[in-house]
C-alpha cells in the first residue's frame, strides 16, 4: 500500500470515527458557539468538507472547482455532515488507490477565482500532502471543541502504525477493508 493511500485510509477512518462522536450530539450543540477560528463545530466540519470538495476537484482535473467551492451548502445536522464526509473521503481512497508510480510529480492546476489559467500549480504529492495536513488540523479543533460537551472525544491516531491495528479492527471491519500484507 503506498503513503498516499495509507494516508487517505487513516483520514477515512479518523473522520468516521470523529464524526460517528459528533453526531450523538444534539443539533444545538453541534451548532453551539466554541472557540475555534470557525467558532462552532458544525462550521468547522462543514469548511474541512467543502475544502475536500475543492481539492479532489483539482486532483481529478475539474476545471469547475471553483464553482463546486462557491455552491457548497453546509450540512444542517452532523448525521448528514458525516454522510457526505463518508462519500468525499471514499472518493480520496478510490483517487489514491488508483494513483501510479510517477504521479506525486504530476501537476495539479488549481482556480483560486481568476481562472483556471492564471492559478497556482502543484505537485500532486505536495497537494495530497496539503490536503491531509488540513484534515488533521481541523479535526483537533473539532476534537477539542468536542471536547467541551458531554461526548467524549474519541482516539483519532490509531490509523496508521500497524501496532496499533488492535484498536481499529472494528473501524476496519465497518468498512469491510483489512490490514496490508
Amino acid at each position: 500500500m503506498t503513503l498516499h493511500l495509507t494516508q487517505a485510509r487513516a483520514n477515512r477512518l479518523a473522520n468516521r470515527r470523529l464524526l460517528g462522536a459528533v453526531a450523538t450530539l444534539p443539533d444545538a450543540e453541534f451548532h453551539a458557539p466554541r472557540t475555534s477560528f470557525f467558532p462552532s463545530l458544525a462550521r468547522t466540519l462543514n469548511h474541512v468538507l467543502n475544502v475536500d470538495h475543492y481539492y479532489i476537484a483539482a486532483l481529478h482535473g475539474d476545471v469547475t472547482m471553483r464553482s463546486i467551492w462557491a455552491s457548497y451548502v453546509p450540512a444542517t445536522t452532523a448525521l448528514e455532515l458525516a454522510a457526505r464526509q463518508d462519500e468525499s473521503d471514499e472518493r480520496l481512497v478510490a483517487f489514491c488507490a488508483a494513483l501510479q508510480p510517477g504521479d506525486d510529480e504530476r501537476i495539479v492546476a488549481f482556480d483560486r477565482g481568476a481562472g483556471i489559467e492564471a492559478g497556482p500549480r502543484e505537485p500532486l504529492g505536495r497537494v495530497l500532502a496539503h490536503l491531509f495536513m488540513h484534515q488533521t488540523h481541523h479535526r483537533g479543533q473539532a476534537h477539542a471543541m468536542l471536547a467541551g460537551t458531554a461526548v467524549k472525544p474519541p482516539q483519532l491516531d490509531d490509523f496508521i502504525l500497524l501496532g496499533d491495528g488492535v484498536h481499529r479492527t472494528e473501524d476496519m471491519a465497518a468498512l469491510g477493508w483489512t490490514e496490508p500484507v
